[in-house]
C-alpha cells in the first residue's frame, strides 16, 4: 500500500524541514511490509479573504490529489486520539483489506474543510492544542513510521 501525506503550506529550508526528511527516509527503508514510500504534495495557501473560502479551496484541491480508491486520513484537532499501537493497527488493517493507497492530510490555518473529512476513511487528532502546521507534519511523519516499525514486529517501548 502507497502512503501519501498531503499538506497546506511549504516547508520552508531548516531544522522542521530537516526532522521530516529524516522520517521520510526512514519510512522508505521500510518497505518489507506491504506498505511503501511517503509520497508528499504540498498545496500553496489560498489567498482567498474569508476563512470559510481558504478551507473550501484548500479542500477542493487536496480531494482532488487523492485516488478515488485510496483511503484518506486526516488530522484534525476534533478526531479522534489513538495510541501508537491504535494507529499502527488502522494502517494494517487498512493494508490487509487490499486498499492500494492511504492518504494523510493536514490543513491549513483554518483547518479542514467539512468536505475533507466527509471524505475521510479515519479522522484522528495530536490532541485539542493548536499545534503548528510545520510539527504536525513531523508528528505525523514520525508516527507514520512508528506504526510502520510496531507492524514489522520491532520491539516497541510500550508494548
Amino acid at each position: 500500500m502507497r502512503l501519501g501525506l498531503i499538506c497546506v503550506g511549504r516547508l520552508k529550508a531548516g531544522p522542521e524541514r530537516e526532522i521530516y526528511a529524516r522520517y521520510a527516509e526512514r519510512v522508505a527503508a521500510l518497505r518489507r511490509i506491504g506498505l511503501d514510500g511517503l509520497d508528499l504534495r504540498e498545496i500553496d495557501e489560498s489567498k482567498s479573504k474569508s476563512p470559510a473560502e481558504r478551507m473550501a479551496r484548500e479542500g477542493e484541491e487536496m480531494i482532488a490529489l487523492v485516488p478515488a480508491d485510496a483511503g484518506l486520513v486526516v488530522f484534525d484537532e476534533r478526531g479522534k486520539a489513538a495510541d501508537s499501537a491504535a494507529f499502527a493497527s488502522f494502517i494494517g488493517r487498512e493494508r490487509d483489506a487490499g486498499r492500494k493507497a492511504l492518504w494523510f492530510a493536514i490543513g491549513g490555518s483554518e483547518g479542514l474543510d467539512g468536505a475533507v473529512r466527509a471524505r475521510a476513511t479515519a479522522i484522528y487528532s495530536f490532541g485539542a492544542m493548536t499545534l503548528p502546521h510545520q510539527f504536525v507534519r513531523i508528528l505525523a511523519a514520525e508516527q507514520i513510521y512508528r506504526a510502520m516499525t510496531i507492524l514489522s514486529g520491532h520491539p516497541y517501548h510500550r508494548a
